[in-house]
């Protein structure tokens, strides 16, 4: 019973994918000139988006502690506490570059190649090899 669970909880993330995607073209968070433009302060309705994602992120994880939550398969869902350290500034600075560079960030990169947007395969591309780098020099980086 516990693995017709898991892979119900494999089927119910395309859809949901799919959905995120649709979200992402209509709010056009995966236009290059309107992430650009952000990031010059020329439109501030994509900090309005980014707002509300960190706000629902905030109130979920609360409730899911709160509650202790179970996933769809019926395992309890365990929030475990990241120590800050310099990595995650200079992780967090190198994403921003990226990003700014790039026009996109992880989730879109995929909306963007859906669209049409070939160049995006670049963008998945650096950050396959970003992962990749990142997964062989983990245990040398300071923590």
């Amino acid at each position: 019973m516990h693995e017709e669970r898991k892979n119900f909880k494999s089927l119910f993330g395309f859809p949901l994918g799919i959905y995120f995607g649709i979200v992402l073209t209509k709010s056009r968070v995966i236009s290059w000139f309107k992430i650009r433009k952000m990031f010059y302060f020329e439109e501030p309705d994509l900090y309005l988006i980014i707002g509300s994602a960190v706000a629902i992120g905030a109130i979920s994880v609360f409730l899911i502690k709160r509650l202790q939550a179970k996933d769809i398969a019926g395992d309890t869902i365990e929030v475990l506490k990241k120590p800050f350290s310099k990595g995650l500034f200079f992780g967090g600075a190198i994403f921003g570059v990226g990003w700014f560079v790039t026009g996109t960030c992880p989730g879109p990169i995929f909306t963007q190649i859906g669209g049409g947007e070939w160049f995006a395969l670049f963008t998945l591309a650096g950050a396959l090899l970003g992962t990749y780098a990142y997964g062989l020099l983990q245990k040398r980086l300071p923590h």
